[in-house]
């Protein structure tokens, strides 16, 4: 019966959030929340993998902050998983993920390096300081962007068939 239960409200939420998805297509820019999205196909060439054709896509996605509020996840111990790092996904529905490819580009805050001094000894038996950038935190502030590229192979013919689902 929990299993009926966990199973029906993992279906329920999924079913929300595919139904939050917009589509989006080439050189389009749609607003998630005072998210400027924009997607491009940057370039098509027609490949065969295992003797099917297909055709594989470089794609380019961009994020820009229209909202009037920033984004801040302040990170206060190490070793640590940031969970809601993603503001956006764009998921291509028809894309094979062959060829060790993408079916989706992530678009996340960017990360808040600090530069840490620390003293050791170095190889030579001497003792002195070293700095190393961490990561802080993550952030987006408003008019600021993000943007990734990813490889896409869909069947021969198709165009990608990208929706675009904001995460936070």
């Amino acid at each position: 019966m929990k299993k009926l239960l966990y199973s029906s409200v993992f279906v329920l939420f999924t079913s929300f959030s595919f139904v939050s998805a917009q589509k989006i297509t080439d050189s389009e820019s749609v607003d998630v929340n005072g998210l400027s999205v924009t997607f491009n196909i940057l370039n098509k060439e027609a490949i065969t993998v295992s003797g099917k054709e297909f055709d594989r896509y470089k794609v380019s996605a961009k994020l820009v902050n229209n909202s009037q509020k920033s984004f801040n996840v302040r990170l206060n111990s190490a070793p640590q998983v940031v969970p809601g790092n993603t503001l956006v996904e764009l998921n291509c529905t028809n894309a094979t993920g062959a060829k060790l490819t993408s079916k989706k580009i992530e678009l996340k805050l960017k990360p808040q390096n600090v530069n840490v001094t620390y003293w050791a000894y170095s190889k030579d038996g001497k003792y002195q300081s070293f700095v190393i950038p961490i990561v802080a935190g993550y952030y987006l502030d408003s008019g600021d962007s993000v943007n990734d590229d990813a490889i896409f192979i869909v069947p021969k013919g198709e165009t990608p068939n990208v929706n675009v689902r904001s995460l936070q």
